[in-house]
């Protein structure tokens, strides 16, 4: 039987703020994919079947490219969220942990990074 107090127990186990964060920045991701994701399927199959000219054109228009850039953003931050948390769930060997982290991490940023790339040179020309 221990005499420390429950809170007393409870120090020391990590910040209680930081998840709350994470939560939140979750479902906003979440729910900005819902709208984004609905558009991006609805014009998908136009961009497959036109040329590369009208669809660098579609691609160029700044509305299309500003929404391609943030449903770009929201996947892969949405995505880096909720492989760290599965991580953290499921991965209990501490060294695999984190690196499994950075890993996540570094590929999300860099997928992320690639595909502003892409977006770029799409809609300014090569």
């Amino acid at each position: 039987m221990s005499l420390r107090t429950p809170l007393a127990s409870a120090r020391g186990l990590g910040s209680s703020h930081s998840g709350v964060h994470h939560w939140w920045v979750q479902r906003l991701t979440a729910v900005a994919l819902i709208p984004l994701t609905l558009w991006f399927v609805w014009i998908g199959p136009g961009l497959l079947s036109a040329d590369y000219d009208s669809a660098r054109s579609f691609v160029g228009a700044p509305f299309n490219a500003l929404l391609l850039a943030a449903f770009v953003v929201s996947l892969f931050w949405h995505a880096q969220l909720g492989l760290q948390v599965v991580i953290e769930d499921y991965v209990h060997t501490r060294w695999l942990e984190i690196s499994l982290q950075v890993l996540v991490k570094f590929a999300a940023v860099l997928g992320t990074l690639a595909s502003l790339l892409a977006l770029i040179r799409v809609t300014l020309g090569n």
